[in-house]
């Protein structure tokens, strides 16, 4: 053990002189990097005698010191050289190295002096300006405060001043009460006294009336007795003469009942007679060319007859291409046309149509009877394609080339009427009952204008007479139902007497319902349940935003720009009633839901009122005064709501046949406008409701998509 100690113990010495002695490793510089890295003694000493391990174990020992020691012959002059050399180099470096430091320290030590004094100047001018902060803020204080109290000090100012001048009108106040009280108890007791004396007077003047009166009364009572025996003479004596003039007019009546009945059956037996000899008396079509030709007419007239109108027209065409001026085959080719034109409903050939039954009338050698029948034809054509003028110009034309015919003259009647021309039509059948007075067919239309200039009592007689004479194209339900309605606004009962003989001719439903554009069998009712028309959603919701809707059609009134036109279809005796439509005929109304915008969105999802084309949904609003005549709707295919939105408390009322009811706010009514209703007014403001029109429950979806609009 003793013997390895001294061993370790020399290989430490001789490594130390090996190393001191011979410069084998530069010291200097191994401490240097030392200090550099932050590393240890030991573990430099030991990196840098790694480069002489000699025998490649990894380490310097004992080993590598022999080698070393047996080559430092050779290998310590080279070295020492190199050590002195690099140690030069090194001092050198470090000198350099040392020199940069201390410039850079300088260089430092300057950034940091210069950033100390922009510090310093920085700090002390941010006092400054704190400084200067607060004295602005010390300044603005005592200025807010000095207003402050020179506020307060005016509001106490003023408070004194208003409660200086409440004391005074306060004692002002109590001095004038003080002398209304004197007053009023002066004028209290002269009231009395003037009172007692009024009594006084009033009771001396009844006693001297009571006296009076008791004279009177027994000569009044003698009177009386007198008056009734005479009343009583005069009743008997009138209600025989009643009972005679009613005996004299059932009996005018019964013979002028029979007399129309003969009258009438006389007529019937004429026409038929007339129409007899018409129908015996053939019209003369042929001309002297056409009888030349007549084997083939007649035979493609009879092909057309047959409903062979393709190979008739064929046959036509085929003798107009050879006798260009024939007027009967080219009558007969329009005829052909106009079949054809009704079998394939093709507008296109009715007008070829109606062209060839011109170029018949205009060739030179056509008969009057071909002229009459062609021209006449094509004005009816015409009229059914919707030529209305057309046909106006045809008819006059013919009335010009036949001046005599009354017939011709009510047909053109009739056309200026189709084209919305009054006043013309009124002209044609002044000209006609000139010349033929008791001419039927032009009375009732004559009347019919008449009622439509609302000339009410004027235009009775003709249409009442017109009626009676039972002539062709009288018996219409327009007809009765202005007659009645005429004979109603005149205070005439009669009216039902000519609603209840055109219910009997088929015209109307029933006497209370006289629409005249209907669907037969839909459920007829005047009144109506929610429940019963199925449209329970449609009125709770009404109902549920009857406020919302009163105050847009409060809005649209209050905007004054006339939203709202009068009444147009002549309904009203007098007054004024005016509408604000949104919907008509299954469409909005131009931009009209712009003034009404949350009214329109709650309709939006409600198809059996937004859709209906027979119908309307409007605001209606009707001012005090106003008394709409007995009327009915044009259709049986609708229901119309009523919903209250301001109601007067009393005054309004409507009438459907003969029941009677009032509105409400807030509350739906329906009912069937097709039957007969009534409507007045005589409340001290307006009545506004919403109007919605619905199909008839009873409608298929088909019939709803198909059925015209009105």
């Amino acid at each position: 053990m003793f013997t390895w100690f001294v061993v370790l113990a020399l290989l430490g010495v001789w490594s130390s002189v090996a190393v001191l002695y011979f410069d084998v490793v530069d010291y200097d510089s191994v401490l240097a990097r030392a200090k550099e890295f932050r590393m240890n003694f030991s573990e430099v000493l030991q990196g840098k005698l790694a480069a002489y391990d000699a025998d490649g174990d990894g380490d310097f020992d004992v080993e590598d010191a022999k080698v070393l020691l047996g080559k430092s012959s050779l290998i310590f002059p080279r070295v020492e050289k190199e050590a002195q050399e690099k140690a030069e180099k090194e001092r050198i470096a470090r000198e350099k190295a040392e020199k940069e430091r201390q410039a850079l320290e300088r260089l430092a030590k300057e950034k940091a002096d210069r950033e100390e004094r922009e510090r310093l100047e920085r700090e002390k001018a941010e006092k400054e300006r704190i400084e200067r902060e607060q004295q602005e803020k010390e300044r603005k204080r005592l200025e807010q405060e000095k207003e402050e109290k020179e506020r307060l000090e005016r509001e106490r100012l003023e408070k004194e001043r208003v409660e200086r001048e409440r004391l005074a009108k306060e004692k002002e106040r109590l001095e004038n009460e003080r002398i209304a009280k004197e007053k009023a108890e002066k004028e209290r007791l002269e009231k009395e006294r003037l009172e007692r004396e009024r009594i006084a007077k009033e009771r001396a003047e009844k006693e001297r009336l009571e006296r009076e009166r008791v004279a009177k009364e027994k000569e009044r009572q003698e009177k009386e007795r007198m008056e009734k025996e005479r009343v009583e003479r005069e009743r008997l004596e009138r209600e025989r003469i009643a009972k005679e003039r009613e005996r004299l007019a059932r009996e005018r009546a019964e013979k002028e009942r029979l007399e129309r009945e003969r009258i009438a059956k006389e007529r019937e037996r004429l026409e038929k007679e007339r129409i007899a000899k018409e129908r015996k008396k053939k019209p003369k079509l042929l001309n002297k060319l056409d009888k030349t030709i007549k084997a083939e007419i007649d035979a493609a007239e009879k092909l057309r007859k047959k409903g062979k109108v393709e190979e008739a027209l064929r046959g036509f065409e085929a003798l107009v291409q050879q006798h260009p001026l024939s007027p009967r085959a080219r009558y007969g080719k329009a005829q052909s046309e106009d079949d054809l034109a009704e079998k394939l409903r093709s507008n296109d050939l009715l007008q070829k149509a109606i062209n060839s039954y011109r170029e018949a009338a205009e060739l030179p050698e056509a008969t009057s009877d071909l002229l009459r029948a062609a021209l006449k034809r094509r004005a009816e054509r015409q009229q059914f394609l919707g030529r209305m003028r057309g046909s106006l110009m045809t008819l006059e034309k013919l009335v010009q080339i036949f001046p005599e015919d009354i017939g011709l003259k009510n047909d053109l009647g009739v056309a200026h009427l189709l084209l919305g021309d009054n006043k013309g039509a009124k002209k044609v059948y002044e000209e006609v009952l000139e010349v033929a007075p008791s001419n039927g067919f032009a009375k009732v239309h004559y009347g019919f204008i008449l009622k439509s200039d609302n000339q009410i009592a004027e235009s009775i007689p003709y249409l009442k007479e017109g009626l009676e004479s039972g002539e062709p194209g009288t018996d219409d339900g327009r007809f009765y139902f202005h007659l009645g309605d005429a004979l109603q606004r005149v205070g005439d009962d009669s009216a039902y007497y000519w609603y209840e003989l055109g219910h009997k001719r088929g015209h109307f439903a029933s006497v209370w319902q006289r629409s005249l554009y209907n669907v037969d069998g839909l459920k007829a009712q005047p009144w109506w349940t929610p429940k019963e028309t199925g449209y329970t959603d449609l009125v709770k919701m009404l109902e549920r935003n009857w406020k919302t809707i009163r105050d847009e059609a409060l809005a649209v009134i209050d905007q004054k720009t006339g939203l709202f036109v009068p009444e147009e279809e002549n309904l009203r005796e007098k007054g004024e009633w005016g509408q604000y439509t949104l919907w008509q005929q299954g469409r909005k109304v131009g931009n009209s839901c712009q003034g009404a915008p949350k009214t329109c969105s709650l309709l939006e999802r409600f198809p059996e009122a937004t859709g209906c084309k027979r119908g309307q949904i409007k605001f209606s609003v009707m001012q005090p005064g106003t008394h709409v005549w007995p009327h009915t709707g044009p259709t049986n295919c609708r229901l119309r709501m009523h919903l209250g939105l301001v109601i007067p408390k009393h005054g309004c009322r409507i009438r459907c046949t003969n029941q009677t009811r009032t509105w409400e706010e807030g509350k739906v009514l329906i009912f069937d406008d097709s039957f007969e209703h009534e409507v007045w007014q005589d409340a001290d403001s307006y009545r506004l409701i919403f109007i919605v029109d619905v199909w008839h429950p009873e409608l298929t979806q088909y019939q709803r998509q198909t059925l015209s609009p009105i």
